[in-house]
């Protein structure tokens, strides 16, 4: 990105190179994303699963469910709020779903309250 800043600063009249102001304006960008990134290094703390959290969920654990009511089944893995994906099936350990999970072992029932009403859920696999 500083290469291309650089060309483009090469080119002439800043004030009204569109190029210059936006890679400028990207650079911004990504320093304050490193910047909020090193900050949030000192903080981050690795998770090893235990043998005791065998069969039941807890942070970072693969969880496969099925819905109660239309008998769908999902699977999703709990992460930190930092790194929830929903289209991969990452969800924030903060999520309602996440949050009414912790704790369940398999083959237990799970009542979820969302926005759109309760749901239930079977636990149909745990897996680190």
């Amino acid at each position: 990105m500083t290469q291309a800043v650089s060309e483009a600063a090469a080119l002439g009249d800043r004030s009204e190179n569109a190029e210059y102001i936006y890679g400028k304006k990207r650079l911004r960008e990504i320093d304050r994303r490193v910047r909020f990134l090193s900050k949030r290094l000192d903080e981050l703390q690795v998770v090893y699963p235990s043998p005791q959290q065998a069969g039941k969920v807890f942070f970072g654990a693969w969880v496969e469910l099925e819905d109660g009511d239309s008998g769908e089944v999902v699977k999703y893995r709990i992460v930190g709020p930092d790194e929830f994906d929903p289209e991969v099936g990452a969800i924030s350990v903060d999520s309602p779903v996440a949050r009414a999970l912790l704790g369940k072992a398999l083959n237990q029932t799970v009542r979820v309250e969302t926005p759109k009403g309760s749901r239930h859920f079977i636990v149909l696999d745990v897996s680190y």
